[in-house]
């Protein structure tokens, strides 16, 4: 594949908006925690079954991802994204209309398999354009509207259900509209079909340590996200909005810290800034999970912000410069991963806290401990592939 040559400021100017399109996957993943309650009261339900809609999301989410880049590669990137955004408008209308829980999973299900076709393709595109010294920059700006993603998504959909939780739809579902109405970044996602991106080029040693830090990073952060909102109510007794603004707070400190982080991946390179996010994230876990007050359960959750934005940006650029050839399905391989990650979250680490309590919160840091084993076992540069 030719890239397309740019100066600075132009290409900077095409990657801009290409940064906005990454607010819905995380808002879709993780808008529902702070409101487990409301809906299901409003559902008939309980909360347990009702915290299947994270896994209903990111489980046919990270599935699709796994063909879903180097599909929309051969059929055009801007043709695939448009068409995913309006899907998902329709799908957030179906979870807002929903009589019953079976028919609200359905609808969260589609919302994740449509997310599917947007995410990596941005990504993609980024890699496409930014030259390989400033590509940790560009990634840590992506990874920064991923965590105002995460950041409005609670906020949103707390405040939300304190008038009616299906409302909270409306939000995501207009910002969808929008993107759909006006691609983003249209020349980089523009590719036509041209039957040329291989599967082949995915098989990268590099590409399948990507994999593993972005699933044994979503097990934590998710877990974490779940639990903390779970402790927030039944610990500290906070209501729905102050529920979201607890959780709001994680998608805060990654924006905040996305530019400076980007800046060090450039710099140290991604097993270094690897390692260093793979602490904190375990110490904002333990942190969190042995609050004795408000305050310090925000601040593990804070330094787990952090961490996510920046091993999001470390695990792009890593799968970006594994493949060349074919940069929408190695994103789309790694980000499928990071997803199955987040669907097993809950189902792992909501009955070990139910039976254990704080214990079973803790167990969270296993994930990114694992993930610290990998990088120092790890002996050959990373991320050096040709661009």
């Amino acid at each position: 594949m030719t890239r397309a040559t740019a100066t600075p400021a132009s290409a900077s100017a095409r990657v801009w908006p290409l940064y906005a399109g990454g607010f819905l996957g995380p808002y879709g993943s993780t808008m529902v925690t702070p409101m487990l309650h409301e809906v299901a009261r409003g559902l008939d339900s309980t909360e347990s079954a009702v915290a299947a809609a994270v896994t209903a999301y990111m489980l046919p989410f990270a599935g699709l991802m796994l063909v879903s880049g180097t599909l929309a590669e051969r059929w055009g990137r801007r043709r695939t994204m448009q068409i995913s955004l309006v899907v998902f408008v329709l799908a957030s209308a179906w979870c807002a209309l929903a009589p019953d829980l079976l028919w609200f999973l359905a609808g969260r299900a589609v919302q994740g398999a449509t997310n599917a076709f947007t995410t990596p393709l941005l990504v993609a595109a980024i890699g496409d354009l930014v030259p390989r010294e400033r590509l940790g920059r560009a990634l840590g700006w992506f990874g920064a509207m991923q965590a105002a993603g995460q950041a409005f998504s609670p906020l949103v959909s707390g405040l939300s259900a304190t008038v009616d939780w299906r409302l909270a739809f409306a939000f995501p579902a207009l910002v969808a509209l929008v993107l759909a109405a006006l691609p983003p970044g249209e020349e980089a996602a523009a590719r036509r079909a041209s039957g040329k991106p291989s599967w082949r080029a995915l098989l990268s040693g590099q590409l399948a340590l990507a994999c593993a830090l972005s699933f044994l990073c979503y097990l934590a952060a998710v877990g974490l996200t779940v639990l903390g909102t779970l402790r927030a109510q039944e610990v500290f007794g906070l209501g729905p909005a102050e529920r979201g603004l607890v959780s709001a707070s994680f998608g805060v400190a990654g924006i905040l810290a996305a530019g400076s982080l980007g800046r060090w991946l450039d710099r140290l390179g991604p097993q270094a800034v690897g390692l260093v996010m793979n602490v904190l994230l375990a110490a904002g876990v333990l942190l969190a999970a042995f609050a004795g007050f408000a305050g310090l359960l925000v601040t593990g959750i804070v330094l787990a912000g952090a961490a996510v934005t920046g091993l999001r940006s470390t695990v792009n650029s890593l799968a970006v410069t594994s493949a060349p050839d074919n940069r929408g399905g190695a994103s789309s391989v790694a980000l499928s991963f990071q997803f199955f990650g987040g669907a097993l979250a809950p189902a792992v680490w909501v009955p070990l806290y139910q039976s254990a309590d704080s214990w079973g919160f803790a167990a969270g840091a296993l994930a990114p401990v694992l993930a610290i084993i990998l990088l120092a076992a790890r002996r050959d540069p990373l991320g050096a592939g040709p661009r």
